[in-house]
């Protein structure tokens, strides 16, 4: 098995506890209620959404995929750090046997935060991910925490 990693950062306005709480603690209600063409909604299937948890997320309609399998395998509130994995679902494709992600938000001078993000496509055997595919996660993942953030900005008492 092979690992592609990169990082990405993404700057915000909204202060790093609640954007941790939003897009981190409440993302499993949250997204499909902003987002309900990306995310349908989510189920637990094992756990109380702390580590060990395995979460089914549905994706909406305007998605190309059905689902996926999502397990947390770390959660740290006072360091505002989050880290799960891709284990199941169409997502994946034939090339890759997990993708794991490793969230930080980190507060900024000006009371706003930076989302620091790890992502880590674990491969099958010596398959290749095209930059096709790693953009198509960059991009979605940015969409849905700029979502988030002008969700915030709009609901500032959320």
């Amino acid at each position: 098995m092979g690992a592609i990693t990169y990082d990405t950062e993404i700057p915000s306005s909204i202060s790093a506890a609640k954007l941790f709480k939003a897009a981190v603690l409440d993302v499993d209600t949250l997204v499909p209620k902003i987002m309900p063409q990306a995310i349908k909604n989510v189920e637990i299937l094992e756990g109380d959404g702390g580590v060990g948890t395995i979460k089914l997320i549905h994706f909406g309609e305007g998605s190309q995929y059905k689902s996926v399998k999502h397990r947390v395998d770390a959660i740290d509130k006072e360091n505002l750090t989050h880290s799960y994995s891709i284990v199941e679902g169409d997502v994946l494709g034939e090339a890759i046997e997990s993708i794991t992600y490793h969230v930080k938000i980190v507060p900024t001078e000006d009371g706003g935060s930076i989302c620091k993000k790890r992502s880590i496509y674990n491969t099958k055997g010596d398959a290749v991910i095209s930059e096709e595919k790693i953009k198509e996660g960059k991009e979605s993942a940015s969409a849905m925490f700029k979502a988030i953030e002008a969700y915030l900005h709009a609901n500032p008492d959320a």
